[in-house]
């Protein structure tokens, strides 16, 4: 893994389309029931299935807000099956958090949500985050990276976990206060490039927690997330060595960190701008937690042509599935800000 030598920071490529603006949200959705009609109408467009007896004819009970299976009866909740499965939250508290969260290229900490919902428990909000988070990276799973494909491998500043903290801190890319992170993009030759644009333009991209860089680590998530036709292209790392066998084509060598810029622009540009923008919002992030972190970031940036479209898509995608995200007891006091 070779490392960037200066920031790379969100070039014009990557301007973000337009969102929906504050006044057009609270126009959509200025109460709880416009929310409620909203999510019926969502989930009447992609189908009731009844869990109980797979029966896709149902009549909706308007007077204790769910549907009944027209075969056998069995109720299933407006909620039910989705993000929000569960949540004692209303509504519209998970609404205005995607509008914030599509809104803008940044992100928010929980605390901020907090402040802006005006909720006065911390836990519930810092969970719904996290689902939303969650969503969103089972929604890029979905998809298969083409083409050219640039692959390495970064480490994200992260908490020392509590088993390790006694133990002498070690330096580099082995330190327990780093987390590894395989970043893949897709990238393709620009023909011709104009003074100061990219020799490269980039597609989608991808990042992915790991434990170590062995190649037994390393090989299964990308053969999953790149498909096999593609050209891959990377340092040339021993961990990468399988790579000839699993894509149709590999152009792998040791890269000077002078031309990293030019033969790897795309995952170092992923890699620094997603370090900064976690480095400005949050105070410190958990090992375990930093997935759903990227999970945003990835999301937003495959999607960052979508606009005001974007509020609805995360909507489809919270409705099309639930969140496996586990709760877990958190102490704020032990570790301010990881929301």
């Amino acid at each position: 893994m070779v490392e960037s030598q200066e920031m790379l920071t969100f070039v014009p490529d990557l301007k973000f389309h337009c969102k929906m603006k504050l006044f057009e949200f609270t126009q959509r959705f200025p109460d709880e029931a416009s929310c409620e009609s909203y999510l019926k109408a969502q989930r009447e467009k992609s189908g009731i299935v009844c869990k109980k007896c797979g029966c896709r004819k149902h009549y909706w009970d308007s007077h204790n807000k769910c549907w009944h299976c027209s075969k056998c009866g069995h109720e299933t909740t407006l909620t039910a099956d989705t993000v929000m499965h569960n949540s004692k939250l209303p509504l519209m508290y998970w609404f205005k958090a995607i509008h914030l969260l599509t809104s803008t290229k940044n992100t928010f900490s929980a605390s901020e949500m907090q402040r802006q919902l005006g909720h006065k428990r911390y836990q519930p909000i810092w969970e719904m985050m996290h689902k939303l988070r969650n969503v969103m990276g089972k929604r890029d799973n979905k998809y298969t990276l083409l083409g050219s494909v640039e692959v390495d491998e970064g480490f994200f500043s992260t908490e020392i976990p509590d088993e390790q903290k006694d133990e002498p801190l070690k330096r580099g890319a082995g330190s327990q206060a780093k987390t590894k992170v395989l970043v893949m993009a897709e990238s393709t030759e620009v023909d011709n490039p104009k003074k100061g644009q990219k020799s490269k333009k980039v597609g989608h991209i991808k990042m992915v927690v790991i434990p170590d860089s062995k190649k037994e680590t390393i090989d299964p998530i990308a053969s999953t997330d790149i498909d096999g036709d593609a050209t891959v292209v990377s340092d040339g790392t021993k961990s990468h060595v399988n790579f000839p066998k699993i894509f149709s084509k590999y152009v792998g060598r040791k890269i000077d960190p002078k031309e990293i810029g030019k033969v790897l622009p795309w995952v170092h540009i992923a890699i620094s701008n997603s370090k900064s923008l976690m480095k400005n919002i949050y105070h410190g992030i958990k090992p375990e937690f930093l997935q759903e972190y990227l999970n945003e970031f990835c999301y937003k940036f495959n999607r960052r042509y979508f606009g005001d479209k974007l509020f609805d898509r995360l909507m489809i995608a919270s409705v099309a599935c639930t969140s496996d995200f586990e709760h877990r007891i958190y102490n704020r006091n032990l570790s301010v800000g990881c929301g």
